[in-house]
């Protein structure tokens, strides 16, 4: 059993609390590692490393391209050992090798990205109505950067929110999630061997509650930047507030996925079936409302259950496998206490609804899909993360239009349609951070990624991004000549 410790300063230590948490495979049930249960003093220790970095030796000294080229060659480093990576995640989280070695293999283009960025952050000069004045804008590194991941795609959000920062020159702490950290520390190692200067990148692991909580309230960090429920969101929102920390909060989603009469129906089956069961549902983006116009109705969900139906379970390292399990314990069980909750409602059940008993480790669930749905049920309301669709039906645009926004959620929405007039009208009118349109589930760096309402704020992605880890100073210049100005009157 492999026993991991904290990256902190350029170097792997202990915790100094002395303690440490089993890392539980989800898929055969087994302890196969141990991660530091870091403790306030393991923050501390990385804080101030992080903080060092950024005013004191060759980081602080560094030019923008200096650290473009950088990242770069991390790029280069996670591509070569994207199936080693991909492995570890498999082992730490249950999801599908497949799923995990495209993520891997796709990483690199945000340190690319980002790498390319870094040295085009650039101020302007600001036509001043003040005479004699010269005025002008720069941007600077925020500071000390808390991220603290999710465990159902840990280095992508090391990706989303590491790649932007360091390119503004941020240093950075990551508190993955406790269930899986792993693939994050050994992340860590490609960092020093790209050659990142001590302090710049720091992964102290542990619970929530305590080493999580300690990188949100300690005064040197200057922003969090957080993937995970809207509840746990709010609480460090407001965690964050007590000491003006700036905030970047990727929360979860009830989301829309919306199926037209006049669409391509074998496409949208195959979208409604990528919105719910590809990753076992446990993404945020789970298009968990199927939205299908009445006059197609039964047609489609036969359609989708039928296809469904073949999702084969298995161990998520096969190639042929298509769901695999459930990645904690908590979350096993809330799934399941949801499919209760919604035959209790009266949704009727048409495909799974039980636990899968055909597999080691005891935290499977079958693909499920529930009919007769109504927007009030908790079902659909409400976040299961999890493989559990619910079939809303609409007669119209509007109707459409309006189940969809009647959430408290805004992260994405899936609209399926052969007609471009309704693709602009209904994707205009839905409020979420992003809309897809004959396909589901499809990500760029190049594109801003983020929810409305309590789905989040701020965005990842894209050349927003970085401008979430910069603050903007504005400089004036007087070449007044002559007698000083009245100093007491504001000029």
């Amino acid at each position: 059993m492999k026993t991991y410790q904290h990256f902190i300063d350029g170097q792997y230590v202990d915790p100094l609390g002395g303690k440490w948490l089993d890392t539980v495979n989800p898929y055969s049930g087994e302890v196969w590692a141990r991660i530091p249960d870091g403790c306030e003093r393991d923050v501390d220790r990385a804080v101030q490393a992080a903080r060092r970095a950024m005013t004191e030796g060759p980081y602080a000294k560094m030019t923008p391209t200096q650290r473009g080229k950088l990242m770069v060659r991390l790029a280069e480093l996670v591509a070569a050992n994207a199936e080693r990576l991909a492995e570890v995640e498999v082992r730490d989280n249950g999801k599908l090798y497949s799923e995990m070695k495209g993520q891997l293999d796709y990483h690199p283009e945000w340190w690319r990205y980002y790498g390319g960025l870094a040295d085009k952050v650039e101020g302007a000069v600001m036509p001043v109505d003040k005479p004699d004045h010269f005025g002008f804008t720069t941007h600077e590194p925020i500071g000390v950067v808390g991220a603290l991941t999710a465990w159902n795609s840990p280095l992508l959000f090391v990706a989303w929110k590491c790649a932007p920062a360091i390119a503004a020159g941020c240093a950075v702490v990551i508190k993955p999630s406790e269930f899986a950290s792993a693939s994050t520390l050994e992340f860590a190692a490609l960092t020093k061997e790209a050659g990142f200067p001590d302090g710049v990148f720091n992964v102290v692991t542990g619970l929530g509650a305590s080493t999580g909580s300690a990188l949100v309230d300690h005064p040197d960090v200057a922003k969090i930047t957080f993937t995970g429920s809207d509840v746990t969101g709010a609480r460090i929102y407001a965690q964050a507030a007590k000491t003006m920390k700036r905030v970047t909060l990727e929360l979860g989603g009830k989301s829309p996925n919306i199926v037209f009469a006049d669409c391509d129906l074998d496409k949208a089956a195959a979208g409604a079936i990528s919105g719910i069961f590809a990753a076992t549902g446990q993404t945020c983006i789970a298009g968990s409302r199927l939205l299908v116009q009445n006059s197609i109705r039964e047609d489609f969900i036969e359609r989708v259950a039928k296809l469904g139906a073949t999702a084969r379970r298995g161990d998520p390292m096969k190639p042929d496998t298509n769901i695999g399990p459930v990645t904690t314990p908590p979350q096993y069980r809330k799934v399941l206490d949801y499919i209760d909750i919604a035959r209790k409602e009266g949704a009727r059940c048409i495909l799974g609804g039980k636990p899968a008993t055909d597999q080691p480790g005891g935290q499977f669930v079958e693909p499920t899909i529930f009919v007769d749905v109504t927007p009030q049920m908790r079902i659909a309301r409400e976040e299961v993360f999890g493989p559990v669709l619910s079939v809303i039906g609409f007669e119209d645009e509007a109707e459409a239009i309006r189940i969809a926004n009647d959430t408290i959620y805004g992260l994405a929405a899936g609209i399926w349609t052969e007609n471009i007039g309704r693709a602009m009208r209904v994707s205009k009118a839905i409020k979420a951070g992003t809309v897809w349109v004959n396909t589901y589930r499809s990500i760029s760096y190049l594109m801003p990624f983020g929810g409305m309402k309590h789905s989040g704020i701020g965005r990842e992605s894209g050349i927003e991004s970085i401008r979430g880890y910069l603050e903007t100073k504005s400089t004036l210049i007087s070449y007044a000549e002559g007698a000083p100005a009245n100093p007491f009157v504001m000029r």
